[in-house]
């Protein structure tokens, strides 16, 4: 079995996030605040090396941890 980058609630805001829901979108249906969003978010994009949303999904499809 691969190790999994991604926390459980890492892929959660990475799954909404790819179905184009907001920051404050994501906060509320996680019951998060939308700090706590933006924190996960910046911590993916930190393991991956990657500058920006769009490459933290790009790398996350490349590495099969998301799917379209």
């Amino acid at each position: 079995m691969s190790k999994r980058i991604l926390t459980k609630r890492e892929r959660d805001v990475f799954e909404l996030l790819i179905k184009n829901q907001s920051t404050r979108q994501i906060s509320e249906r996680l019951g998060i605040s939308e700090k706590t969003v933006r924190n996960h978010i910046s911590n993916v994009m930190q393991k991956l090396g990657v500058n920006g949303r769009a490459g933290a999904v790009v790398e996350l499809l490349k590495l099969k941890e998301l799917s379209l």
